[in-house]
């Protein structure tokens, strides 16, 4: 199934995404789905948008703005497929579900708070 975002809620995750990196905050699945109002399927098409951003963000050598966003979760990670997704990328190599993908993910998570992203983003 091909799931497609709108462009303004593109428009709109990129700016939550700004907002959350200038506040130096993380955002749950949960929370951006419900501050966009994505219409069903929210979920696949939240992640889906996540990780055509991660894709553009790897493209342009750019620390990955979609590792701001977490699950609800104890661990304060981002879901499984993120990792899946970065994995294909070509950003982090190991298991996706230890501690060296925390390690990874705060690490990156560090990058996001600290890059200039252009404007056109």
């Amino acid at each position: 199934m091909k799931v497609r975002i709108s462009r303004q809620h593109w428009q709109a995750l990129l700016d939550e995404l700004n907002y959350a990196r200038s506040q130096r905050h993380l955002l749950t699945y949960r929370a951006l789905i419900e501050r966009l109002q994505l219409p069903a399927p929210a979920m696949q098409t939240l992640v889906a948008a996540l990780e055509h951003l991660a894709a553009l963000d790897a493209r342009s050598e750019q620390p990955l703005r979609s590792s701001l966003v977490i699950s609800q979760g104890a661990s304060r990670l981002p879901r499984p497929g993120f990792f899946e997704c970065v994995v294909r990328l070509g950003r982090f190599s190991g298991p996706i579900d230890g501690i060296a993908a925390a390690s990874w993910h705060a690490s990156e998570v560090a990058r996001v708070f600290e890059f200039e992203y252009p404007q056109e983003s």
